[in-house]
């Protein structure tokens, strides 16, 4: 029974999940633009949107919070430089994602997410 559980469990133990949805969003913020699973596209998306909002923000705090999620420090500097002008006028809906062909090995759905 699943009833009111909201966070996609990804087949992993609760450490193995948070690793993976942090290199996901690292690379996500890295590249602009990277090819998952479509389960696992979705759950990155609110993350990649939060940085996105901390980014906005440009507090100390909201640095200090997406410096200890993100692996790369370079990375989050050059975010909080970025995101002010290019989401300023947005509200939410950073990320978009686009299904694409099934994987061959299991047919899994695959999905591309991108910075909008």
């Amino acid at each position: 029974m699943r009833h009111r559980c909201r966070v996609p469990q990804l087949g992993k133990p609760a450490d193995q999940r948070k690793a993976l949805l942090r290199a996901l969003t690292t690379e996500l913020i890295r590249h602009g633009r990277i090819t998952t699973t479509k389960v696992r596209a979705k759950a990155v998306r609110s993350e990649a949107e939060r940085m996105v909002t901390l980014a906005k923000d440009g507090s100390l705090a909201a640095r200090r919070q997406a410096l200890g999620y993100l692996y790369d420090k370079q990375l989050v500097h050059a975010l909080f430089e970025q995101a002010p002008e290019r989401y300023g006028s947005r509200q939410g809906g950073y990320t978009r994602i686009l299904r694409t062909v099934n994987r061959k090995g299991d047919n899994a759905e695959m999905a591309i997410i991108e910075l909008t």
